[in-house]
Protein backbone atom coordinates (compact mmCIF):
# COMPACT_ATOMS: atom_id res chain seq x y z
CA UNK A 1 0.00 0.00 0.00
CA UNK A 2 1.66 3.20 -0.90
CA UNK A 3 0.34 6.02 1.02
CA UNK A 4 2.41 8.73 -0.29
CA UNK A 5 0.89 9.38 -3.53
CA UNK A 6 0.98 13.31 -4.44
CA UNK A 7 -2.58 14.38 -5.56
CA UNK A 8 -4.08 17.71 -5.59
CA UNK A 9 -6.48 18.15 -2.20
CA UNK A 10 -8.87 20.38 -0.72
CA UNK A 11 -8.58 20.70 2.58
CA UNK A 12 -11.66 20.49 4.49
CA UNK A 13 -12.91 21.58 8.21
CA UNK A 14 -12.63 18.32 10.66
CA UNK A 15 -10.27 16.23 8.11
CA UNK A 16 -7.42 14.65 9.12
CA UNK A 17 -3.90 15.30 6.41
CA UNK A 18 -0.78 14.15 6.57
CA UNK A 19 1.97 17.12 5.90
CA UNK A 20 5.08 16.54 4.61
CA UNK A 21 8.52 18.48 3.09
CA UNK A 22 11.97 18.17 2.46
CA UNK A 23 14.77 20.46 1.60
CA UNK A 24 15.25 21.58 -2.22
CA UNK A 25 17.58 19.27 -3.96
CA UNK A 26 17.23 17.03 -0.54
CA UNK A 27 19.62 19.64 1.29
CA UNK A 28 19.75 19.39 5.22
CA UNK A 29 17.20 21.55 6.56
CA UNK A 30 18.40 21.41 10.40
CA UNK A 31 22.01 21.83 10.64
CA UNK A 32 22.56 21.76 14.95
CA UNK A 33 20.39 21.22 17.47
CA UNK A 34 18.97 25.03 17.42
CA UNK A 35 17.47 24.34 14.15
CA UNK A 36 15.36 21.53 15.32
CA UNK A 37 14.54 23.75 18.72
CA UNK A 38 13.32 26.86 16.32
CA UNK A 39 11.23 24.84 14.37
CA UNK A 40 9.44 23.57 16.96
CA UNK A 41 8.89 26.92 18.69
CA UNK A 42 7.37 27.91 15.30
CA UNK A 43 4.99 24.74 15.34
CA UNK A 44 3.75 26.61 18.31
CA UNK A 45 3.59 30.05 18.14
CA UNK A 46 2.45 29.73 14.38
CA UNK A 47 -0.29 27.60 15.07
CA UNK A 48 -1.86 31.20 15.93
CA UNK A 49 -4.45 33.67 14.33
CA UNK A 50 -2.23 36.39 15.41
CA UNK A 51 1.15 37.14 14.69
CA UNK A 52 4.21 36.56 17.74
CA UNK A 53 7.09 38.58 17.12
CA UNK A 54 9.93 36.02 17.91
CA UNK A 55 12.77 38.33 17.63
CA UNK A 56 11.47 41.15 19.73
CA UNK A 57 10.98 38.55 22.65
CA UNK A 58 14.47 37.21 21.95
CA UNK A 59 15.64 41.18 21.68
CA UNK A 60 14.16 41.69 25.17
CA UNK A 61 16.33 39.11 26.88
CA UNK A 62 13.85 35.98 26.35
CA UNK A 63 14.48 32.71 26.04
CA UNK A 64 13.27 30.53 23.01
CA UNK A 65 11.48 28.17 25.54
CA UNK A 66 9.94 31.10 26.70
CA UNK A 67 7.84 31.47 23.37
CA UNK A 68 6.06 28.02 24.84
CA UNK A 69 4.29 30.07 28.00
CA UNK A 70 2.98 32.32 25.34
CA UNK A 71 -1.08 32.04 25.55
CA UNK A 72 -2.95 31.93 22.50
CA UNK A 73 -6.19 33.38 21.72
CA UNK A 74 -7.45 30.93 18.78
CA UNK A 75 -5.25 28.23 16.54
CA UNK A 76 -5.44 27.79 13.20
CA UNK A 77 -5.16 23.76 12.91
CA UNK A 78 -4.81 21.09 15.75
CA UNK A 79 -1.55 18.73 15.50
CA UNK A 80 -1.29 15.34 16.37
CA UNK A 81 1.78 13.93 15.50
CA UNK A 82 5.32 15.55 14.12
CA UNK A 83 8.71 14.26 13.64
CA UNK A 84 11.73 16.48 12.42
CA UNK A 85 14.44 14.91 10.10
CA UNK A 86 18.13 16.53 9.12
CA UNK A 87 16.09 16.54 5.80
CA UNK A 88 12.58 17.12 5.58
CA UNK A 89 9.55 17.17 8.35
CA UNK A 90 6.09 14.98 9.01
CA UNK A 91 3.15 16.22 10.36
CA UNK A 92 -0.21 14.77 10.99
CA UNK A 93 -2.43 17.97 11.67
CA UNK A 94 -6.93 18.63 11.30
CA UNK A 95 -7.82 21.21 9.92
CA UNK A 96 -9.72 23.70 12.52
CA UNK A 97 -10.77 26.51 10.76
CA UNK A 98 -11.45 27.70 6.62
CA UNK A 99 -8.18 28.09 5.40
CA UNK A 100 -6.52 26.91 8.73
CA UNK A 101 -3.48 24.52 7.04
CA UNK A 102 -2.76 26.97 4.24
CA UNK A 103 -2.00 29.68 6.81
CA UNK A 104 0.06 28.24 9.04
CA UNK A 105 2.21 26.26 6.38
CA UNK A 106 2.66 29.21 5.08
CA UNK A 107 3.34 31.30 8.27
CA UNK A 108 5.59 27.74 9.45
CA UNK A 109 7.74 27.41 6.13
CA UNK A 110 8.37 31.22 5.78
CA UNK A 111 9.14 31.98 8.78
CA UNK A 112 11.89 28.64 9.36
CA UNK A 113 13.26 29.63 5.78
CA UNK A 114 14.37 33.43 7.01
CA UNK A 115 15.80 32.25 9.98
CA UNK A 116 17.57 29.80 8.18
CA UNK A 117 18.96 31.69 5.19
CA UNK A 118 19.80 34.65 7.83
CA UNK A 119 21.85 32.63 10.18
CA UNK A 120 23.74 30.72 7.39
CA UNK A 121 23.79 34.13 4.88
CA UNK A 122 22.06 31.89 2.00
CA UNK A 123 18.98 33.24 -0.40
CA UNK A 124 17.11 31.36 -2.19
CA UNK A 125 14.34 28.05 -1.45
CA UNK A 126 14.71 26.57 1.58
CA UNK A 127 12.07 23.70 1.18
CA UNK A 128 10.78 21.73 -2.17
CA UNK A 129 7.95 23.81 -4.16
CA UNK A 130 4.62 23.38 -2.17
CA UNK A 131 4.82 21.50 0.53
CA UNK A 132 2.86 18.08 0.10
CA UNK A 133 -0.45 16.61 1.63
CA UNK A 134 -2.20 13.54 1.91
CA UNK A 135 -5.71 13.18 2.91
CA UNK A 136 -6.27 10.87 5.99
CA UNK A 137 -9.75 9.34 4.86
CA UNK A 138 -9.85 5.97 7.26
CA UNK A 139 -8.89 4.93 10.51
CA UNK A 140 -6.53 2.19 9.65
CA UNK A 141 -4.11 5.18 7.65
CA UNK A 142 -4.11 7.29 10.72
CA UNK A 143 -2.93 5.07 12.78
CA UNK A 144 -0.38 3.62 10.94
CA UNK A 145 1.43 7.41 10.80
CA UNK A 146 1.54 7.07 14.53
CA UNK A 147 4.17 4.51 14.04
CA UNK A 148 5.94 5.66 10.46
CA UNK A 149 6.31 8.95 11.56
CA UNK A 150 7.31 7.96 15.33
CA UNK A 151 9.79 5.57 14.03
CA UNK A 152 11.18 7.49 11.53
CA UNK A 153 14.33 9.07 13.36
CA UNK A 154 15.52 5.38 13.83
CA UNK A 155 17.11 5.85 10.39
CA UNK A 156 19.74 7.76 11.77
CA UNK A 157 21.25 5.03 13.79
CA UNK A 158 20.23 2.36 10.84
CA UNK A 159 19.95 3.53 7.55
CA UNK A 160 18.89 0.15 6.30
CA UNK A 161 16.83 -0.88 10.00
CA UNK A 162 13.53 -1.34 7.10
CA UNK A 163 15.35 -3.61 5.00
CA UNK A 164 17.10 -5.76 7.68
CA UNK A 165 15.15 -5.49 10.86
CA UNK A 166 16.29 -4.29 13.86
CA UNK A 167 19.71 -5.75 15.60
CA UNK A 168 19.34 -4.09 18.67
CA UNK A 169 15.95 -3.53 19.79
CA UNK A 170 16.52 -2.01 23.08
CA UNK A 171 18.97 0.68 21.72
CA UNK A 172 16.51 1.65 19.36
CA UNK A 173 13.64 2.13 21.66
CA UNK A 174 16.14 4.18 23.87
CA UNK A 175 17.27 6.04 20.72
CA UNK A 176 13.43 7.41 19.84
CA UNK A 177 12.80 7.77 23.86
CA UNK A 178 15.55 10.27 23.47
CA UNK A 179 14.63 11.82 20.13
CA UNK A 180 13.33 15.00 21.39
CA UNK A 181 12.49 16.56 17.76
CA UNK A 182 8.97 14.75 17.69
CA UNK A 183 6.30 13.99 19.58
CA UNK A 184 6.99 10.11 20.42
CA UNK A 185 8.00 11.74 24.22
CA UNK A 186 4.39 13.43 24.02
CA UNK A 187 2.94 9.90 23.99
CA UNK A 188 5.74 8.52 26.06
CA UNK A 189 3.82 11.02 28.67
CA UNK A 190 7.72 12.88 29.09
CA UNK A 191 6.87 16.11 30.59
CA UNK A 192 8.04 19.54 28.38
CA UNK A 193 7.42 22.57 27.43
CA UNK A 194 7.00 21.18 23.88
CA UNK A 195 3.73 18.96 24.70
CA UNK A 196 1.91 22.09 23.74
CA UNK A 197 2.96 21.73 20.42
CA UNK A 198 0.02 18.57 19.74
CA UNK A 199 -3.35 18.46 20.97
CA UNK A 200 -3.99 14.60 21.79
CA UNK A 201 -8.06 15.29 22.62
CA UNK A 202 -8.98 16.14 19.09
CA UNK A 203 -7.51 12.57 17.57
CA UNK A 204 -8.56 9.09 17.91
CA UNK A 205 -7.38 7.82 21.82
CA UNK A 206 -5.84 5.30 20.58
CA UNK A 207 -3.40 4.72 23.45
CA UNK A 208 -5.38 5.13 26.45
CA UNK A 209 -2.48 4.29 28.49
CA UNK A 210 1.62 4.65 28.03
CA UNK A 211 1.84 0.73 28.32
CA UNK A 212 -0.84 0.80 24.64
CA UNK A 213 1.58 3.15 22.96
CA UNK A 214 4.93 0.72 23.60
CA UNK A 215 3.60 -2.40 22.19
CA UNK A 216 1.46 -0.85 19.35
CA UNK A 217 5.10 0.59 18.77
CA UNK A 218 6.93 -2.61 19.46
CA UNK A 219 5.08 -4.04 17.50
CA UNK A 220 5.61 -2.12 14.33
CA UNK A 221 9.64 -2.57 15.28
CA UNK A 222 9.05 -6.14 14.45
CA UNK A 223 7.21 -5.72 10.90
CA UNK A 224 9.41 -3.01 9.59
CA UNK A 225 9.31 -4.19 5.99
CA UNK A 226 5.69 -3.29 6.36
CA UNK A 227 6.44 0.82 7.08
CA UNK A 228 6.23 1.61 3.43
CA UNK A 229 7.61 5.34 1.56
Amino acid sequence: MNFFMQRKIDFSIGEYYHIYSRGTEKRKIFLESKDYKRFKVLLYICNNEDSINIGKHLQGGGLLSGLYKIKKESSLVDIGIYSLMPNHFHIVIKEKTEGGISKFLGKLLTGYSMYFNKKNNRSGALFESRFKAKHIDNDEYLKYLFAYIHLNPIKLIDSKWKENGISDRKYAQKHLEEYSFSSYQDYKNIERLQSKIINKEVFPEYFSEEKDFDLFIDEWLSFPKVLEE
